[in-house]
């Protein structure tokens, strides 16, 4: 049987594999190590000994380049760690609740308050897990043209495709593409998400290396009608089990003619230029001037064609159009030096021109709501790296010095190396900054979505220790304590989802534990977090375990022609007060009714890879006929039934 089952794998996906034209690869990595700056310029070492024979790259030579210059080099593998990661959003989910569709939001069961930030967002945090930050932008140096295609199914008439392709046109200029798009029509009323997500970048470097530029621009839009959940008669049908609702498209929703959607295009310009260069690898010290430039312009619109009693009263009676836009155009000049004593050090000056808000003046009350923020500020900064012996340092501090909004963060950390094989770190950070613009300041064609607000500042300190160990295990561990924090929640006076602040000081512990512990060709990976909240408000909630454990098998087959990995994965947080969803702010909102959680979702994958390519079939939450109705991602909103899902990741070197 299990010869069947393999010879199908190989004759279904060979002629794939088989069809590629790659380079002659050293070796395999299980994960991207870090290569120095100075391979950036390497040409391949990996030449032959007569001029008939051909250069051959090597895998460590197709160069991936974070926005902090970190480099890694591309990943073919195939492990755990990716299994974690194929998914829409191509990040690993530990501490995330997805929707029941494709495309749709997550639902925090975690949240790092380490916070390096000065300035609010825009809001509508729940689109955002689609979304790519600056942070998320990598640049590439290539020998050959790279291509990367990425295809998962979704649900009811849905998937999501992604290109990708960047090529070398010389040593010192590289560019790449890439595109993604995401359609799925979901398994109840009214929840069809569609993404789409266009990426360029380039960077370039002289000859002498002297001036170095990485540029890119992403342009993004999350589409996703919204239906409100299901509606609290039917609630009681699905949890029962009823078989005449198996079908889950014959529920009712709350509504079905509204839609939110975030649309976003960002500019970013990140130059140096050396006035002192080190000439080689013996150079004491470099002197070089960075200057970065970024320009984002976002909106977030809401649209009902009819207005429901889901969010109260309204201005108008049909066309709800409520849509709220954020220009902000930043500019930061950085004057770095490095010495082989002193370190590295930089001393930072940026200023921020921001414009957030609406196109007319609310007047409810006789209180008029504004219609805009806007304004300058100016902040300065500076960041510190030093090694001494086995001991790593880094301190990076920013605040604002002039404009409306107040803000400063300070992070310090230090780590050591035992052996090769044990790292320890410890890291403080304490971050003040405004609330998201949407705290602030909101219109609405619904009168009880209409708010100005003068919150104070946010204010977080975070202490953390993380032991990393592939022997024994990693294991992190951070403190927070959490003042002024700003919350949505239900008005139970006036109704609708309105912001607050707390006013007493919130500690949140949590414990994380990860460790794969092989025997053979089986393997038990296991992630297990522990977290504490002591809030006497109960505004920040929290489940006390969240745990993931993957019991799988790996082996290659047919002269290492075919690698496979099966297993199953468990999936199990403990009941806490769930956030619960807002489809007009696109927001969580704290809720107190009820608790959610206590459900297992086991998941069975067989994954398996031909050369460069990579083939993942699922079945998710197979148990959830016969373990309970009760899984919810959200008050209202069922977390996923079983579902049947294929995809492939497929890389072509030419």
């Amino acid at each position: 049987m299990k010869q069947i089952i393999l010879s199908f794998f190989l004759m279904c996906f060979s002629h794939l594999a088989f069809s590629q034209v790659a380079p002659k690869l050293d070796k395999e990595i299980d994960k991207s190590d870090t290569a120095t700056e100075k391979g950036l310029t390497e040409k391949s070492s990996d030449t032959s000994k007569t001029k008939d024979e051909k250069k051959v790259a090597k895998i460590e030579q197709y160069l991936i380049i974070s926005h902090l210059n970190d480099t890694t080099y591309v990943d073919t593998t195939l492990s755990i760690q990716k299994e974690y990661k194929f998914n829409a959003i191509r990040k690993d989910e530990f501490g995330l609740i997805s929707f029941s569709n494709m495309g749709q939001t997550y639902n925090t069961l975690s949240t790092d308050f380490k916070s390096q930030r000065l300035m609010p967002k825009l809001g509508a945090r729940s689109k955002f897990f689609a979304f790519r930050e600056v942070e998320d932008v990598s640049y590439y140096h290539v020998p050959t043209p790279l291509t990367e295609l990425f295809y998962k199914t979704g649900f009811e008439q849905g998937q999501v495709a992604q290109g990708f392709f960047t090529v070398n046109t010389s040593e010192q200029f590289n560019l790449s593409l890439s595109y993604k798009g995401l359609r799925s029509l979901g398994n109840y009323q009214h929840i069809i998400s569609s993404i789409g997500d266009f990426e360029f970048t380039t960077n370039y470097k002289t000859k002498d290396e002297r001036y170095i530029a990485k540029f890119h621009f992403v342009g993004q839009d999350v589409n996703n009608e919204e239906n409100g959940g299901l509606s609290d008669d039917d609630v009681v049908y699905f949890e029962n089990g009823d078989p005449d609702f198996l079908d889950r498209g014959v529920f009712d929703v709350n509504f079905e003619d509204a839609d939110n959607t975030l649309k976003g295009k960002r500019f970013h310009l990140d130059h140096r230029y050396y006035i002192v260069k080190p000439k080689d690898s013996l150079a004491k010290h470099s002197l070089n001037v960075n200057h970065i430039m970024t320009f984002d312009d976002q909106y977030y619109q809401f649209n009902q064609d009819d207005v429901n009693d889901y969010f109260g009263d309204a201005f108008v009676s049909t066309d709800i159009e409520d849509r709220s836009t954020i220009e902000n155009f930043y500019n930061q000049v950085q004057l770095n030096y490095s010495n082989a004593l002193l370190g590295d050090l930089q001393f930072n000056v940026s200023h921020d021109n921001y414009n957030y808000g609406y196109d007319q003046i609310v007047i409810i009350d006789e209180e008029q709501i504004t219609n805009r923020l806007k304004g300058n500020i100016i902040a300065v900064g500076g960041k510190y790296h030093n090694r001494f012996g086995g001991f790593d340092i880094y301190g990076d501090a920013g605040l604002n010095v002039t404009g409306d909004f107040a803000g400063n963060y300070i992070t310090g950390k230090a780590s050591y190396r035992f052996t090769d094989d044990i790292l320890m770190s410890a890291e403080i950070n304490h971050n003040a900054s405004q609330p998201n613009y949407n705290f602030l300041l909101y219109q609405s064609s619904y009168l009880n979505y209409n708010w100005q607000t003068n919150f104070s500042t946010e204010k977080t300190q975070q202490l953390s220790f993380k032991l990393e160990s592939k022997k024994l295990a990693n294991i992190s561990v951070d403190y927070s304590t959490i003042s002024d924090y700003a919350y949505f929640k239900e008005d139970e006076d006036a109704g609708g989802v309105k912001p607050f602040q707390n006013s007493a000081t919130i500690t949140y512990l949590r414990v994380r534990l990860d460790k794969e512990i092989k025997f053979g060709h089986f393997a038990l990976d296991n992630s297990i977090m522990y977290q504490n909240v002591q809030d006497d408000n109960q505004v920040l909630n929290m489940p006390e375990f969240v745990t993931r454990n993957t019991l799988y098998y790996r082996n290659e087959f047919f002269k290492k022609a075919l690698l496979l990995e099966t297993g199953v994965t468990f999936n199990y947080f403990t009941d806490y007060y769930m956030n619960a969803y807002d489809p007009l702010l696109a927001e969580f909102y704290v809720q107190t009714d009820r608790e959610y959680g206590n459900f297992p979702r086991f998941d069975f994958f067989i994954n398996a890879k031909i050369q460069q390519t990579r083939i993942y079939f699922k079945v998710e939450h197979f148990n959830a006929s016969f373990t309970g109705y009760d899984y919810y991602s959200a008050p209202n909103y069922p977390y996923r039934d079983l579902a049947l899902r294929f995809g492939i990741v497929w890389n072509f070197f030419m």
